[in-house]
């Protein structure tokens, strides 16, 4: 048995939950779960393809929004090509003519920088401190992993060379070295599946020994269809700290397998020893 005593916020274990003193190598989720350089990329995200829709007869606007809502927070997780390439089917289902899903998505990162770019510039002049872009708590869990000595891994749908230099400007690199993936421009080369694949088979591991952290549910369902343990990371981005949970976060991630729910990781150490074992 374990007890949820020793934490301060919130915290939900599945019905079957059990510590894996086992574990022996640790996979995160990056946007999300880890930064908040990207926060309110659905904001983004939405407004565009809700612009490039072809509305149906008598289709209100909120009900055109909340399709492709769905469509994008069910592949969230996935790279971002994936988004595109659903917005480019759906288009093609009302009749128009699709442009290539790439050119949606530089559309869409061109956006996105629009709306980012006062973070990054503030994290390089110093105006923003580094540690008020990240989910509450994630350093502190960063270190406590890597002093019981487990290696760590990082995965992203977001194109591998901006979560390289998102990774540096937080001052990530440092615990995963070499070990940061994201997405590539052909994107059959790349998927979260495949760095789990990777991360069992490169250091000869069964999945049991393998616990992830992420806010979306592609990492979770992949993490529990090899048998590793799934913390959903339902963090309340727009309001960091706040310790609450996102609740569609929360019930999408634990409908979908995850092992444990926290809205970010201020109980790292109870969470671990919870997890670990203690």
């Amino acid at each position: 048995m374990f007890s949820t005593t020793a934490f301060a916020g919130l915290v939900e274990f599945s019905p079957g939950f059990a510590a894996r003193p086992q574990i022996s190598h640790v996979l995160f989720d990056f946007d999300g779960t880890l930064s908040l350089i990207r926060q309110g990329w659905p904001e983004v995200m939405v407004p565009l393809f809700t612009e490039l829709l072809p509305p149906l007869p008598n289709e209100s606007e909120d009900a055109r929004r909340q399709l492709c809502f769905d469509d994008i927070m069910r592949l969230n997780g996935k790279q971002t090509i994936y988004q595109m390439m659903q917005l480019a089917e759906r288009i093609r289902e009302r009749g128009g003519t699709p442009r290539d899903a790439l050119e949606y998505k530089h559309e869409y990162l061109r956006r996105l920088d629009e709306r980012i770019r006062h973070r990054t510039e503030g994290i390089r002049s110093g105006d923003i401190p580094r540690d008020d872009l990240l989910v509450h708590g994630s350093r502190s869990l960063l270190e406590l992993l890597q002093q019981r000595g487990l290696p760590l891994y990082l995965a992203s749908g977001t194109d591998e060379t901006f979560v390289k230099q998102e990774a540096e400007l937080l001052d990530l690199t440092r615990y995963f070295k070499q070990h940061i993936y994201g997405a590539q421009d052909d994107y059959k080369q790349f998927s979260k599946k495949m760095v789990i694949e990777r991360i069992l088979r490169e250091n000869g591991i069964a999945g049991e020994q393998l616990l992830s952290f992420g806010d979306g549910y592609v990492e979770i369902e992949n993490t529990k269809q090899v048998g590793g343990l799934a913390v959903a990371v339902a963090s309340d981005e727009a309001n960091n700290g706040s310790g609450r949970f996102d609740e569609w976060k929360r019930q999408r991630l634990l409908g979908v397998g995850a092992d444990v729910a926290i809205p970010d990781f201020r109980d790292g150490d109870a969470l671990l020893d919870c997890i670990l074992g203690g």
